[in-house]
């Protein structure tokens, strides 16, 4: 259903880097995220965390947490379906970096997030059919 699952966060001057990790790694417990750091807008120094999970039993187990969600959070995800998937079948999902942390996953809108982009996989390559195996996968 998914062919991979990018991911990316942003640390900022303020937060742990450590802790962001950590962050990262209750959401996808196998993530090795590369680390870059870039300037920010006033000159301050930003680290992007940023990876790619390609392997099935690690996307599948991705997919479990997301079936953990509130009923509705689900909802709320299926609603939205329509926004959050580009024309080439990506969907986007931004969960709270504190949040997640703490093990509770919560869909946030603002950037301030653990950024995640699934790649559905879809026959044709085309949001119409993407969507559909969304809605399946969100619907069980």
């Amino acid at each position: 259903m998914i062919h991979n699952l990018s991911y990316r966060a942003f640390v900022y001057g303020t937060e742990n880097e450590e802790k962001v990790r950590e962050a990262i790694c209750i959401l996808l417990p196998t993530a090795l995220p590369e680390k870059e750091v870039t300037e920010g807008y006033h000159k301050n120094q930003v680290i992007i965390l940023q990876g790619k999970i390609t392997k099935k039993r690690e996307i599948k187990d991705f997919l479990k947490k997301l079936h953990s969600l509130k009923p509705s959070a689900k909802k709320r995800i299926l609603r939205e379906l329509e926004n959050r998937m580009d024309e080439r079948g990506n969907l986007f999902l931004r969960f709270d970096k504190q949040r997640a942390y703490l093990g509770d996953l919560k869909l946030v809108e603002h950037g301030d997030a653990l950024h995640i982009k699934l790649k559905i996989a879809a026959y044709p390559a085309r949001k119409e059919e993407a969507l559909k195996v969304a809605r399946q996968i969100f619907e069980e």
